[in-house]
Protein backbone atom coordinates (compact mmCIF):
# COMPACT_ATOMS: atom_id res chain seq x y z
CA UNK A 1 0.00 0.00 0.00
CA UNK A 2 3.12 2.07 0.57
CA UNK A 3 4.25 1.70 -2.41
CA UNK A 4 1.35 2.39 -4.35
CA UNK A 5 1.39 5.77 -2.42
CA UNK A 6 4.62 6.62 -3.25
CA UNK A 7 3.96 5.78 -6.72
CA UNK A 8 1.04 8.13 -6.80
CA UNK A 9 2.75 10.89 -5.32
CA UNK A 10 5.81 10.30 -8.03
CA UNK A 11 3.81 10.30 -10.95
CA UNK A 12 2.03 13.38 -9.62
CA UNK A 13 5.07 15.09 -8.97
CA UNK A 14 6.21 14.51 -12.40
CA UNK A 15 3.31 15.48 -13.96
CA UNK A 16 3.31 19.31 -12.25
CA UNK A 17 7.05 19.46 -13.45
CA UNK A 18 5.88 18.69 -16.94
CA UNK A 19 3.03 20.57 -16.80
CA UNK A 20 5.11 23.82 -15.50
CA UNK A 21 7.88 23.48 -18.10
CA UNK A 22 5.13 23.24 -21.14
CA UNK A 23 4.09 26.62 -19.39
CA UNK A 24 7.45 27.94 -19.45
CA UNK A 25 7.88 27.07 -23.40
CA UNK A 26 4.39 28.54 -24.60
CA UNK A 27 5.41 32.36 -26.61
CA UNK A 28 4.85 35.31 -24.97
CA UNK A 29 1.43 36.62 -26.64
CA UNK A 30 2.24 39.75 -28.16
CA UNK A 31 0.39 43.12 -27.96
CA UNK A 32 -2.12 44.15 -30.27
CA UNK A 33 -0.36 47.17 -32.25
CA UNK A 34 -2.76 50.29 -31.74
CA UNK A 35 -2.62 53.26 -34.30
CA UNK A 36 -0.61 55.44 -31.57
CA UNK A 37 2.04 52.25 -32.46
CA UNK A 38 3.36 53.79 -29.09
CA UNK A 39 3.12 57.40 -29.53
CA UNK A 40 0.73 57.73 -27.18
CA UNK A 41 -1.73 55.17 -26.39
CA UNK A 42 -4.26 57.42 -24.38
CA UNK A 43 -4.95 59.65 -27.30
CA UNK A 44 -6.84 59.64 -30.52
CA UNK A 45 -5.17 58.51 -33.34
CA UNK A 46 -6.42 58.91 -36.76
CA UNK A 47 -5.64 56.07 -39.35
CA UNK A 48 -5.27 57.53 -42.53
CA UNK A 49 -4.05 60.86 -44.13
CA UNK A 50 -7.65 61.58 -45.98
CA UNK A 51 -9.24 61.01 -42.68
CA UNK A 52 -7.26 63.12 -40.27
CA UNK A 53 -7.81 66.19 -43.00
CA UNK A 54 -11.69 65.83 -42.64
CA UNK A 55 -11.28 65.45 -39.05
CA UNK A 56 -9.66 68.62 -39.00
CA UNK A 57 -11.74 70.61 -41.34
CA UNK A 58 -14.74 69.57 -39.41
CA UNK A 59 -13.41 69.80 -35.38
CA UNK A 60 -11.36 73.14 -36.43
CA UNK A 61 -8.33 71.07 -35.28
CA UNK A 62 -4.65 70.75 -36.10
CA UNK A 63 -3.30 68.41 -37.49
CA UNK A 64 0.30 66.53 -36.47
CA UNK A 65 1.65 64.41 -38.75
CA UNK A 66 4.07 62.18 -37.49
CA UNK A 67 6.11 60.30 -40.23
CA UNK A 68 8.67 57.59 -38.98
CA UNK A 69 10.13 53.95 -39.15
CA UNK A 70 9.82 51.40 -36.73
CA UNK A 71 13.52 50.28 -37.75
CA UNK A 72 14.71 53.60 -37.08
CA UNK A 73 16.63 54.42 -34.08
CA UNK A 74 15.84 58.38 -34.16
CA UNK A 75 12.19 57.54 -34.92
CA UNK A 76 12.26 55.21 -31.78
CA UNK A 77 14.22 57.50 -29.32
CA UNK A 78 11.64 60.42 -30.52
CA UNK A 79 8.64 58.57 -29.99
CA UNK A 80 9.57 57.26 -26.41
CA UNK A 81 10.42 60.95 -25.78
CA UNK A 82 6.99 62.05 -27.18
CA UNK A 83 5.42 59.33 -25.59
CA UNK A 84 6.65 60.20 -21.83
CA UNK A 85 6.43 63.68 -22.12
CA UNK A 86 3.18 64.73 -19.89
CA UNK A 87 3.15 68.26 -21.49
CA UNK A 88 2.84 66.72 -25.00
CA UNK A 89 0.47 64.38 -24.23
CA UNK A 90 -1.79 66.56 -22.65
CA UNK A 91 -1.29 69.17 -25.17
CA UNK A 92 -1.97 66.71 -28.18
CA UNK A 93 -5.48 66.16 -26.94
CA UNK A 94 -6.14 69.37 -28.79
CA UNK A 95 -5.08 68.15 -32.21
CA UNK A 96 -6.04 65.52 -34.72
CA UNK A 97 -2.75 62.98 -34.67
CA UNK A 98 -1.93 60.87 -37.22
CA UNK A 99 1.33 58.68 -37.35
CA UNK A 100 2.53 56.99 -40.70
CA UNK A 101 5.49 54.76 -41.48
CA UNK A 102 5.31 55.12 -45.07
CA UNK A 103 5.95 58.00 -47.35
CA UNK A 104 3.65 60.11 -47.52
CA UNK A 105 1.61 60.41 -50.82
CA UNK A 106 0.86 64.14 -51.07
CA UNK A 107 3.16 66.49 -51.98
CA UNK A 108 2.74 69.17 -50.01
CA UNK A 109 4.13 66.86 -47.08
CA UNK A 110 7.67 66.57 -48.13
CA UNK A 111 8.29 69.89 -47.67
CA UNK A 112 12.57 69.50 -48.03
CA UNK A 113 12.90 65.74 -48.37
CA UNK A 114 12.02 63.03 -47.42
CA UNK A 115 13.40 61.10 -44.43
CA UNK A 116 12.26 60.54 -40.98
CA UNK A 117 11.17 61.30 -38.25
CA UNK A 118 9.20 64.41 -39.66
CA UNK A 119 6.51 66.00 -37.89
CA UNK A 120 4.98 68.35 -39.88
CA UNK A 121 1.58 70.28 -38.62
CA UNK A 122 -1.23 70.99 -40.96
CA UNK A 123 -3.80 73.74 -40.29
CA UNK A 124 -7.98 72.90 -40.82
CA UNK A 125 -7.61 74.78 -43.83
CA UNK A 126 -5.38 71.79 -45.33
CA UNK A 127 -2.40 74.77 -45.65
CA UNK A 128 1.07 72.88 -44.15
CA UNK A 129 2.71 74.56 -41.15
CA UNK A 130 5.96 75.47 -43.27
CA UNK A 131 6.72 77.90 -40.89
CA UNK A 132 7.15 75.94 -37.65
CA UNK A 133 10.37 73.83 -38.42
CA UNK A 134 12.45 71.93 -35.91
CA UNK A 135 16.37 73.50 -35.62
CA UNK A 136 18.20 71.69 -38.66
CA UNK A 137 18.51 73.77 -41.40
CA UNK A 138 19.28 70.12 -43.55
CA UNK A 139 15.71 68.30 -42.02
CA UNK A 140 13.87 71.38 -41.01
CA UNK A 141 10.91 69.29 -39.90
CA UNK A 142 12.87 66.42 -37.24
CA UNK A 143 13.11 66.59 -34.31
CA UNK A 144 15.56 64.59 -31.62
CA UNK A 145 15.00 63.81 -28.22
CA UNK A 146 16.74 66.74 -27.01
CA UNK A 147 14.59 69.13 -29.22
CA UNK A 148 11.43 67.85 -27.14
CA UNK A 149 10.72 71.11 -25.74
CA UNK A 150 11.17 73.12 -29.07
CA UNK A 151 8.64 70.52 -30.53
CA UNK A 152 6.37 71.21 -27.37
CA UNK A 153 6.49 74.76 -28.93
CA UNK A 154 5.86 74.36 -31.47
CA UNK A 155 2.34 72.63 -30.82
CA UNK A 156 1.75 75.30 -28.57
CA UNK A 157 2.30 77.91 -31.73
CA UNK A 158 -0.01 75.90 -34.22
CA UNK A 159 -2.95 76.67 -31.70
CA UNK A 160 -2.33 79.86 -31.43
CA UNK A 161 -1.68 80.69 -34.99
CA UNK A 162 -4.76 78.73 -35.13
CA UNK A 163 -6.96 80.91 -33.25
CA UNK A 164 -5.09 84.16 -34.68
CA UNK A 165 -5.52 83.26 -38.37
CA UNK A 166 -8.50 81.28 -38.75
Amino acid sequence: MVKGYLAALLLLALSSFSLAKESAKRPEVKKVQTLSRGWGDSLEWAQTYEESLSKSRSSNKPLLVINHRDDCPHSQALKKAFAEHKGIQKLAEKFILLNVVHDPTDKNLVLDGMYVPKLVFVDPSMVVRADLPGKYSNHRYTYEPADIDLLYGNMQKALKLLKTEL
